[in-house]
């Protein structure tokens, strides 16, 4: 075992050069959000989707564009209005006079990073069309089936589900969503040196530093990051905590959850403690990267109850109660 963690030690040090060439980039242009930045680049390790969910101005757009221009590769921006049909995403069949023929018109979802710009500023209909590119990495127009591009990675940004002309994104297409992030105001140093940027003469760009093939080579290296079997079961118990609170002393929580996490859950809590320890340089996941990362993992998985809300208490709190209970191997 000491010599396979040499060795992906070593791979990892090799695949990872790039991880301080994007940090540094993206820098120029967004002031502070290291924790959003990290998470987006956990997502693309990960071959998971992110949605960022935050009030309006917080940079979810500016990171995701930013990330993209450093990635030498396709990228294409999606504004969801309530007006958007899902045609105008996946693409449609078009008439041929000449040939009398139908053919088939790819939607921008053909691409390698797709910002899906306030996802929830359209209705179920359209937040649908997503749900077999996201899940199944391809797309099906009129008898066809499409493979979409590798890495293909959805990055969705959301504004609070309270504020005017929104719709609620179905159950089915967050749960496709490997981490969730809650993205809150920067401070005030932070905000300053934001101001300074954005009203000066030259606005910092970035500038492309990666290929997608270095983003491929790391993915596979991830893939390979070592997992001990207590760390796997510490997963597991996480999970199982959220469905069945009171067979790990959690009694408090029963009537306080509808439904628990799926075992999508489980699968992106792996996944995404592996690329929270390629970012830190180590061929093996700690209890810490699973801590880290599992509110980002569960909080859009774990369904509260009636009762729940009327205390209060949301999805984040029994997360967090969850994490502190479950035992530490």
């Amino acid at each position: 075992m000491d010599f396979d963690i040499k060795a992906i030690n070593e791979k990892i040090q090799k695949e990872s050069a790039f991880v301080e060439k994007i940090t540094d980039q993206v820098g120029k242009v967004i002031v502070g959000q290291k924790y959003m930045i990290e998470r987006l680049l956990i997502g693309l390790l990960a071959d998971g989707h992110v949605l960022l969910e935050g009030v309006p101005g917080l940079a979810k757009t500016m990171a995701v564009k930013t990330l993209s221009s450093v990635i030498k590769t396709q990228f294409q921006r999606i504004q969801f209005t309530p007006d958007l049909l899902p045609a105008d995403l996946i693409g449609t069949m078009i008439f041929e006079p000449k040939t009398g023929k139908f053919s088939v018109k790819k939607g921008p979802v053909f691409a390698n990073l797709i910002l899906a710009d306030e996802i929830n500023r359209s209705p179920a209909k359209v937040q649908s069309a997503l749900l077999e590119s996201m899940q199944e990495r391809q797309v099906t127009i009129g008898d066809e089936t499409f493979k979409l591009p590798s890495p293909f990675l959805v990055l969705a940004t959301q504004n609070p589900i309270e504020q005017e002309g929104t719709y609620p994104l179905p159950e089915a297409q967050v749960d496709r969503f490997m981490l969730k992030l809650s993205i809150g105001y920067p401070n005030r140093e932070e905000e300053l040196e934001i101001m300074r940027r954005m009203t000066g003469l030259d606005i910092p760009t970035a500038q492309p530093v990666v290929t997608p093939k270095d983003i491929e080579n790391a993915k596979r290296v991830v893939h390979e990051v070592y997992i001990d079997p207590k760390i796997e079961n510490y997963i597991v118990d996480i999970v199982f905590a959220t469905r069945n609170p009171e067979q790990f002393g959690l009694e408090e929580l029963k009537d306080l959850i509808a439904y628990g996490a799926s075992p999508r859950a489980s699968i992106y809590l792996s996944m995404a403690a592996r690329a929270h320890a390629f970012l830190r340089r180590r061929g093996y996941v700690t209890p810490e990267d699973v801590r880290s990362i599992g509110l980002d993992v569960l909080r859009h998985r774990v369904i509260v109850t009636y009762e729940a809300e009327a205390e209060e208490i949301t999805a984040e709190d029994v997360v967090r109660k969850v994490l502190n209970k479950i035992e530490v191997p």
